[in-house]
């Protein structure tokens, strides 16, 4: 069993159970699968997301498996994640609470508390209307180039995310953000990985999950090689001679992700 507890749980759970106290906490549902449930639940005066896994069974494992998708077979990928990035300097949510025990990865009961990241907006609801109302040059050009270090610190220690899209980077807004005050933090980490250094496999589906998830925020070609030069951290040139397959993976990656998003989400056109 590995448990690890912080305030206010630390004190709260200390003559529980801590797997039987974290079922009874209650909040507003954010997602419910029949082995997993994702609520926020105000405790001792703060508001903390609660994830909850009860194991995923043979069935899904395998079938993931056959499909050669990683299965996520519990809460330790986001706890995990959460320890490497703050090592990394990348500012994630915090864990205030996570336990885990079971040998058998198909019954596995896992949960993970991180206290509520508030004030804050995705950076796809932030920039949503770009097209319409582009952002100032100056605070546009910090932006990118936050996200891009973040990619970049992120998959040089050893991450990636596997939902790199910029609906889970999160601005705060506590107070007005500026070229010079941007504050993010990255979120949704349940599927992520951490080894010893990134596949570069897994490195360029990260990078096309977040290319294509900007594609209508009215980025322009120069903003991309903004981002190509602080994730590479060498001259541009180099990159574009050096990186052509990665740019190729991009356009094609980013088409195929799109056209995926269409068949499955636009609605159908009426006669």
């Amino acid at each position: 069993m590995k448990l690890f507890l912080a305030p206010p749980f630390d004190g709260l759970w200390r003559d529980l159970d801590p797997f039987a106290a974290v079922e009874e906490l209650q909040g507003t549902v954010f997602r419910q699968l029949e082995r997993r449930r994702t609520f926020r639940s105000e405790i001792a005066g703060r508001a903390y997301f609660v994830k909850i896994h009860h194991g995923i069974g043979w069935r899904e494992i395998l079938k993931n498996l056959f499909s050669l998708r990683l299965p996520v077979l519990g809460a330790g990928n986001e706890w995990h994640a959460i320890q490497r990035l703050e090592r990394l300097g990348v500012a994630t949510m915090r864990a205030v609470a996570f336990g885990e025990r079971g040998y058998n990865p198909a019954t596995r009961h896992s949960f993970i508390v991180t206290e509520e990241l508030a004030p804050t907006i995705s950076l796809e609801d932030y920039c949503r209307d770009w097209p319409r109302h582009p952002p100032e040059p100056s605070f546009k050009r910090a932006l990118i180039e936050r996200v891009a270090t973040i990619a970049r610190r992120m998959h040089e220690g050893g991450v990636n995310h596997r939902d790199f899209y910029i609906c889970h980077f999160l601005l705060h807004t506590d107070r007005a953000p500026t070229p010079e005050n941007i504050a993010l933090s990255l979120i949704d980490l349940h599927r992520a990985q951490v080894r010893a250094a990134t596949p570069r496999r897994w490195r360029d589906k990260d990078l096309a999950a977040l290319y294509f998830s900007a594609l209508d925020i009215g980025l322009t070609q120069r903003d991309l090689l903004r981002f190509l030069r602080v994730y590479f951290l060498r001259p541009l040139r180099d990159t574009l001679r050096d990186e052509t397959p990665l740019l190729r993976h991009l356009r094609r990656e980013a088409a195929r992700l799109r056209e995926r998003y269409l068949r499955k989400y636009a609605s159908p056109s009426r006669p």
